[in-house]
């Protein structure tokens, strides 16, 4: 019995963080091969519940780890990730993969090379096993896909992962190995996140290179503890010239994590004015952690929302016609094969004037002028990064009402638009033991600064509850 219990108190190599497995594997603890075993048995038991894979290649995952098996017995590892496993939304092309984009209305052809960031993983040695679940375009922030089987979140298998980086956040909270990649152009790495319990970053536009890249548009790292997600963007952040809109090369030091908080400048952003109301619960994890960072030194102040009405109208309008453009383009019945939460929100583009269209357009611009005046005399923003605990599983949005589909994404959409850095990391629990992410945003490029904040969060936060376990047949 008592060496049951000691054995259980023993952390499972796929729980173990990418950090802590790289030093495993230096000092011959362990091989990427039995890791990747560890990570595919762990994969059996909970897959059936949660649906979070796509196009799950578990050989070509065994033959990537005996490679760095044999890499790392020669001490002669390739790069700074070789042999952790990895995870990568599907919207995000790896080579000889179709690229669905979550809707049975693509057509399926396998891509031709990587795209950047799938570059940078497979270059850093990562064993990417598979791909991960999106809802139709990644216009959901739900688990809900016309292509893929419906996504559900460990924590509840009733309640929805959030989306549209769905599978990749499931698969972080269920223990999927340490690193799941994501993209995210309104929330959708961070609110995966805050509904799964997870640090997720939405870097500053062009920090990681992406293709195609698109206005607001980044990928982003999803890892249960602030140093992998530093350390995947050691990886993720080197240049490709691919990306158009990428930025400059940059000796950001991604380890130099520790953050002093003495007089750091903090506005607490609590009611916006627009969009859904905010739950007590969220509000209270919100208020608790800027109370923690006040009293480690921080000045904190609460501040007005800089999204209104206008702009989140705006921007519903520019994306339905842009979401138009694309399914106008398919038969009739090629597009009654979306999901018809989505077909009804695209249809409505259609109706739009070239004037609403091109004034939903400048939202964005709007959004960066105001982000830019609330940060001339802060540092950086907490905020929630939902207003609501959860929704149910079934549910294309909290909402659920395309005549409303952003009701939900206010305290997220605006740094897209403005091109912040922003960090969903989980901040406390429901009394059900549901976790509630909080948001850190900052000046724009400031990305190691966003992540030393969620490092010293951690410090600040309290016990973190265990993560989800298997249903148990």
């Amino acid at each position: 019995m008592h060496e049951q219990a000691s054995q259980e108190a023993v952390t499972s190599l796929h729980d173990l963080s990418a950090v802590d497995l790289i030093a495993g594997f230096r000092a011959r603890q362990f091989s990427p091969s039995e890791v990747l075993e560890d990570v595919l048995a762990h994969v059996a038991v909970w897959e059936p519940h949660i649906k979070a894979l796509y196009a799950f290649d578990p050989e070509g995952a065994r033959a990537t780890a005996r490679a760095s098996t044999e890499r790392w017995q020669n001490g002669q590892p390739i790069g700074v990730l070789d042999g952790v496993p990895a995870t990568i939304k599907d919207n995000i092309a790896t080579k000889g993969v179709p690229v669905p984009l979550g809707a049975a209305t693509t057509t399926l052809v396998p891509a031709a090379v990587d795209a950047p960031p799938a570059a940078r993983l497979r270059e850093a040695g990562a064993v990417i096993f598979s791909k991960t679940t999106m809802p139709d375009y990644g216009m959901l922030s739900s688990g809900l896909s016309s292509f893929h089987p419906l996504t559900r979140n460990p924590w509840d298998l009733s309640k929805n992962p959030g989306g549209s980086s769905s599978g990749g956040g499931a698969a972080a909270a269920a223990g999927y190995g340490p690193l799941h990649l994501g993209t995210d152009i309104g929330g959708s790495v961070r609110l995966p996140a805050c509904w799964c319990g997870l640090v997720a970053l939405k870097p500053s536009l062009g920090r990681i290179p992406i293709d195609p890249p698109y206005v607001g548009r980044v990928a982003g790292p999803m890892t249960r503890i602030v140093d992998d997600a530093a350390l995947m963007m050691s990886v993720l952040s080197r240049p490709d010239r691919r990306d158009g809109m990428s930025l400059p090369p940059d000796s950001i030091n991604w380890k130099a994590l520790d953050k002093p908080l003495r007089k750091q400048r903090i506005g607490l952003m609590l009611d916006l004015g627009v969009g859904q109301a905010l739950e007590q619960d969220v509000r209270d994890v919100a208020v608790k952690a800027a109370k923690a960072f006040e009293t480690a030194g921080a000045v904190v102040t609460e501040v007005a929302g800089v999204l209104t009405r206008e702009m989140l109208d705006g921007l519903d309008n520019f994306w339905r016609a842009r979401m138009w453009d694309d399914l106008s383009k398919l038969t009739p019945a090629e597009r009654a094969k979306a999901l018809p939460y989505i077909l009804t929100w695209a249809e409505a583009g259609a109706k739009l004037s070239g004037v609403e269209v091109v004034r939903g357009f400048n939202a964005t611009m709007a959004i960066r002028a105001a982000a830019a005046k609330l940060f001339w005399d802060l540092d950086y923003v907490i905020s929630p990064v939902s207003p609501v605990v959860n929704f149910a599983a079934e549910l294309a949005a909290p909402l659920n009402d395309p005549a409303k589909p952003f009701e939900h994404i206010c305290y997220t959409v605006p740094w897209n638009m403005a091109e912040n850095p922003a960090v969903s990391i989980n901040g406390g629990y429901d009394k059900q033991g549901f976790p509630i992410g909080v948001q850190i945003i900052g000046r724009r490029f400031d990305d190691i600064g966003v992540l030393g904040m969620a490092k010293a969060f951690e410090g600040l936060r309290g016990a973190q509850k265990l993560w989800p376990k298997p249903p148990v047949k």
